[in-house]
């Protein structure tokens, strides 16, 4: 087992981690932008880097300062956390080359899933459904034509690097195709240095299903069912649970079982999340492989049991996975709402600033995973999410009033939230019947 890991990372993910190295008798460094320095959960790690200043490219995402922290450091494996170099195969390449394990998959598996056109090509020959497509990147106008026109309108184009809903249009004839194509490449190439797209038939009003899996050195795979995300706007997450509501029992079943399949066609290790869509006659597709651990994962730690970041060091180091899939149950409901300093009566425009006074919930069955507190000052420069409060329930009705208890406790001045817009989703008729899609937001309440 390791003693010294280095976290690439900032703010809620980075102190999960440290907890879990605390716990696993593990010394943890930390690393710092100047926009996060004397942030008081850099005071629990063992020791503490500043890689640069404010601007993420410029720290965060700058691979020679983060390895050299890690090198001063004595660390002998980095944990990338979510977002930032997560993903990045390039940095999972130097560490290796600087002999620091990266906890998470090989670069080989990392490119293959990373690259959408390629992964679904690998989901179709191990049989795992996909939506009918372009059989590649598109290479032009004629070809994305010619294609839509195969297949039928409407149909979505797709950046095959990156996500977030980057690089994404949807275009429901000839016309709106040819600008849509366009549109999609060049907003590809700037957000991730590749203009590559292809198209699929657009599945209207879908639900969003994504499987956790778990895998180690020794060809053990798993999975820790399923998530619902579908309550997102613009293809941001706002509340996740498990398991996803109305979904036939036999659908789960193998919705998690392709999930599986998948992982172990491509030689994956460690942690990482398969995702679905799912239509209203329940026929799921595969979309893409997160392969890292995401924002929602304790989601299924809560109704697993199981610690998934102690998993993934511990998979990291060589260790076997300590369980099997009979033994992983999936107890009661979990739902999670990612607490963002935005101003949802202003079009979700970023809060940051000064956190006046903060009161945290708690109860049976409450957690909440944050890294601030009062007079933390929110800033500007990187992701808004500044926490994420989860319940735990037997069941799906008691854990909506559990959340929303719990949201109406939360208490944070200074900075807008968008806790009581999540209070107002939770309420909803729709939501509370689990009659919702990934448009349920947008058509429900932000109508223009």
């Amino acid at each position: 087992m390791y003693k010294r890991i280095l976290i690439a990372n900032r703010g809620e993910i980075a102190l999960r981690i440290i907890r879990a190295c605390k716990e696993m008798g593990i010394e943890t460094v930390a690393i710092f932008s100047e926009a996060d320095r004397g942030s008081q959960y850099l005071d629990l790690a063992d020791e503490a880097f500043c890689v640069g200043p404010a601007r993420s490219a410029d720290s965060y995402l700058k691979i020679s300062n983060v390895i050299s922290a890690a090198e001063i450091g004595n660390a002998e494996a980095i944990h990338p956390g979510y977002g930032f170099l997560a993903e990045n195969s390039h940095f999972n390449e130097v560490c290796r080359d600087c002999k620091i394990d990266f906890i998470g998959p090989t670069p080989e598996a990392m490119d293959l899933l990373g690259d959408k056109n390629r992964a679904r090509s690998l989901a179709a020959k191990a049989g795992v459904p996909v939506v009918p497509g372009s059989e590649g990147l598109i290479g032009d106008e004629n070809e994305a034509l010619a294609v839509a026109r195969q297949i039928g309108y409407p149909v979505l184009i797709k950046a095959t690097a990156g996500g977030g809903g980057k690089g994404m249009r949807v275009a429901t004839s000839d016309d709106s195709l040819k600008l849509g194509l366009q549109q999609a490449m060049t907003e590809a190439q700037a957000a991730f240095g590749n203009a590559g797209v292809y198209l699929e038939r657009y599945v209207e009003r879908p639900r969003h299903v994504e499987v956790q899996i778990l895998a180690d050195h020794h060809g053990n795979v798993v999975h820790l069912w399923e998530r619902d995300c579908s309550t997102q706007r613009r293809h941001q997450k706002l509340i996740e649970e498990s398991p996803a509501p109305n979904l036939p029992e036999k659908v789960r079943l193998e919705i998690c079982a392709a999930a599986v399949r998948l992982v172990k066609s491509a030689n994956y290790t460690n942690a990482g999340t398969v995702e679905f869509i799912v239509d209203a006659k329940h026929n799921f597709y595969f979309i893409e492989v997160n392969a890292r651990i995401q924002v929602e994962h304790p989601v299924s730690e809560l109704v697993t049991g199981i610690d998934l970041i102690k998993s993934q060091i511990r998979v990291a180091a060589g260790e076997p996975l300590p369980f099997t899939q009979d033994d992983i149950p999936c107890n009661g409901v979990a739902i999670e709402c990612r607490i963002n300093a935005e101003d949802p009566t202003r079009n979700f425009q970023p809060s940051p600033g000064l956190i006046e006074q903060m009161y945290v919930p708690g109860g049976l069955g409450v957690r909440y995973d944050s890294h601030t507190h009062p007079g933390y000052v929110v800033p500007p420069h990187y992701d808004s999410m500044v926490g994420k409060l989860l319940v735990h329930q037997p069941t799906r009705t008691e854990a909506i009033a559990c959340m929303l208890r719990a949201l109406a406790e939360l208490r944070v001045t200074g900075v807008k939230t968008t806790a009581d817009f999540q209070r107002e989703v939770l309420q909803h008729p729709e939501f509370i019947a689990g009659n919702f899609d990934t448009t349920f937001v947008e058509r429900t309440f932000l109508k223009q």
